[in-house]
């Protein structure tokens, strides 16, 4: 016969055991700590509701003070339109406010308070004093503690201080789980950061301990945005500004080569709102997926306003995070526009790019050749680049001019040159590429190009290059790699994926799931531009391959394309996974290091990079192509000094 259990056996839930009371109204003290428990999570949350009180007061100028972190005294002043003496007690009531006074109000807050929460839930957990005074008031006015302190006269600007101290000093169990001086201090800042951030048209200043820590006058969004998200970001960035309906997008988002290892340079706003908000932050990640590292994170600082009534920020005690009516249009705005800012980073976004020649066009792909390529014997690889949408032509004698400098730097390392002077004539024709001659109109200037001219090939992996402004160093597999990708989605989205069939069809073994998805869809196979016939129970022939990818082994291709199909169906493949497949085909075809380039190819593929959006970084998020400026070069040798 089991013992009937007892508190101990049953362990310490059956111990704690609730007391049962009858239902009763609480009291007024006890309900606005409660609320201070959702609302003033931390110091941190303190300031947010405090500034954020101020800029619904019109201010143009905000102080905030802080001691010990916050948790000793927060202390924020503004220039805003003051509280009348009248309406200060109201000012400290839970439920009380100025901004909405209706169902429809809240359906259409344009404030960023308005739950008439924060002034009473600071009061009941902390010492609050309130100073305040309005444009026409003689002098200012006064309240402590409670909205049921007394009103009283005092010294002031107009205006409003807010002064909190000793926070949680009457819920000491509160207090214990608040972290250091310096975290909590960082909160704090970071609150400071976020809201400074969305109104550069307001100065604000913060110290710490008595110190004055940062101060941001009143300017522009991009230089409040340098200056808190600092140069690396306001070097590496792309403006963006777009609109659509009642929608509009406008801020900055980082170069995906300025990826950081955190999330800590995210900043985005609704309607001048910091929000955390995943379907906006999936939108933005979204358009940096085939040029970002999976475990790496963009930075931006953007903006977007529209409709009040379109978006509900009353979904969280914090208001941190909103709801909008119609998230699916607002997903695929965010993620198109941040798309097209994205599509910026190529070398055209540093110069010019000519307009494309107009030439006889390839009819296996719709493409110009390269004019001074075309009488010449290529290999493989500059045919490639021959067969693109966009084709360049570098105008005069150009491409000879370079042709014959990179010979005669060949002579002068081989010891052929008969003297130094040698190189400096030779380098005539390769300059004048540079600067337009007269009576010769098809010249382009260096700014039309801008990376320039080939040079020579170092270690097999990098081209050297030279442009108006220095020296352009080339990751050619990388760019190559990029080039490719871009072209194959191009082609699969205009349904024109040109294919190339196989002289003699590549044949090889395959197990018996690889010939079953050959079987089951050759529709997708024939979309992605293949033609992968079944010969028998054990063996496959590849008998068309993309013809962007005609250069690649037409084996490998083949069991990528069909584990990728099989993994994941053939109509996801073409739609969720599509980027994927199509970036690990640019990889298997690009042009592999130690490959050995003539100039005219090195040449090609620059051109060619030119004219590819986000040509600056490959599909994995790294940089194609690097400028060292003349002057660093000149400060490495000590030139001049």
């Amino acid at each position: 016969m089991n013992a009937p259990h007892s508190p101990t056996a049953a362990g310490p839930a059956a111990a704690a055991a609730p007391t049962y009371r009858p239902i009763q109204a609480l009291p007024d003290q006890l309900i606005s700590q409660i609320a201070a428990g959702e609302v003033i999570e931390r110091p941190s949350a303190v300031v947010k509701e405090l500034l954020e009180n101020a800029l619904d007061a019109g201010s143009t100028q905000i102080t905030v003070r802080l001691e010990q972190g916050g948790v000793k005294r927060i202390a924020i002043t503004d220039n805003g339109r003051g509280i009348p003496p009248e309406q200060l007690p109201l000012a400290l009531a839970r439920h009380a406010t100025s901004k909405i006074a209706s169902l429809t109000d809240l359906e259409n807050v344009g404030t960023l308070g308005f739950r008439g929460e924060a002034l009473a839930s600071i009061a009941s957990v902390a010492q609050l004093t309130v100073t305040t005074r309005t444009a026409d008031a003689p002098h200012a006015w006064e309240i402590t503690g409670s909205q049921h302190g007394t009103v009283s006269p005092a010294s002031g600007a107009q205006g409003t201080t807010i002064d909190v101290q000793d926070l949680y000093f009457n819920t000491p169990a509160r207090r214990k789980f608040l972290k250091s001086e310096q975290t909590e201090y960082g909160h704090c800042a970071e609150v400071v950061r976020r809201i400074a951030l969305a109104r550069p048209d307001v100065s604000f200043s913060l110290s710490h301990n008595g110190k004055t820590v940062d101060h941001w006058n009143v300017g522009e969004f991009a230089k409040r945005s340098a200056h808190i998200l600092g140069d690396e970001f306001a070097n590496a960035r792309l403006s963006l500004d777009e609109s659509a309906g009642p929608l509009r997008l406008h801020g900055f988002v980082g170069l995906p080569t300025a990826s950081k290892a955190r999330a800590d340079g995210q900043y985005f706003y609704v309607n001048g709102r910091f929000v955390r908000d995943k379907l906006l932050t999936h939108a933005v990640r979204a358009a940096y997926q085939d040029v970002l590292h999976g475990d790496r994170y963009p930075s931006y600082a953007l903006s977007m306003e529209l409709d009040p009534a379109l978006v509900d920020v009353n979904v969280h005690p914090s208001k941190i995070e909103v709801r909008f009516r119609d998230s699916r249009s607002v997903h695929q705005f965010v993620f198109h526009a941040v798309s097209r800012a994205l599509a910026q980073t190529s070398a055209t976004s540093f110069g010019n790019a000519p307009a494309p020649q107009s030439a006889q066009a390839n009819p296996a792909t719709g493409a110009a050749p390269i004019p001074w390529m075309r009488d010449q014997q290529q290999a493989s690889f500059s045919s490639q680049f021959a067969e693109q949408p966009r084709p360049f032509s570098f105008g005069g004698n150009a491409g000879m001019g370079v042709r014959q400098n990179s010979e005669a730097y060949g002579a002068m390392f081989r010891g052929d040159a008969a003297n130094p002077s040698q190189l400096n004539q030779s380098q005539a024709p390769y300059t004048s590429a540079f600067a337009p001659r007269a009576g010769a109109p098809q010249d382009m200037p260096a700014g039309d190009f801008p990376l320039g001219f080939a040079l020579a090939q170092l270690h097999g992996i990098y081209v050297l290059a030279q442009n108006s402004a220095g020296l352009v160093v080339v990751d050619m597999h990388a760019a190559h790699e990029r080039i490719l990708y871009e072209q194959l989605k191009n082609a699969l989205d205009e349904k024109e994926m040109f294919v190339q069939p196989m002289l003699i069809p590549v044949t090889f073994y395959a197990d018996a799931v690889e010939v079953g998805t050959a079987e089951e869809h050759q529709e997708t196979l024939s979309a992605l531009g293949f033609d992968i016939a079944v010969m028998s129970p054990t063996t496959l022939a590849v008998r068309a391959v993309p013809a962007l990818l005609k250069n690649a082994d037409a084996q490998t291709l083949a069991r990528d394309v069909l584990r990728d199909v099989r993994e994941y169906g053939g109509s996801r493949v073409l739609l969720e996974r599509r980027n994927e497949l199509l970036g690990t085909l640019a990889c298997h075809t690009a042009v592999r290091a130690n490959r050995s380039l003539t100039i005219p190819e090195m040449n090609a593929l620059l051109r060619q990079m030119e004219a590819t959006e986000r040509s600056d970084q490959c599909n994995h998020g790294r940089p194609t192509w690097s400028q060292m400026a003349l002057s660093d070069l000149d400060k490495l040798f000590l030139r001049g000094q």
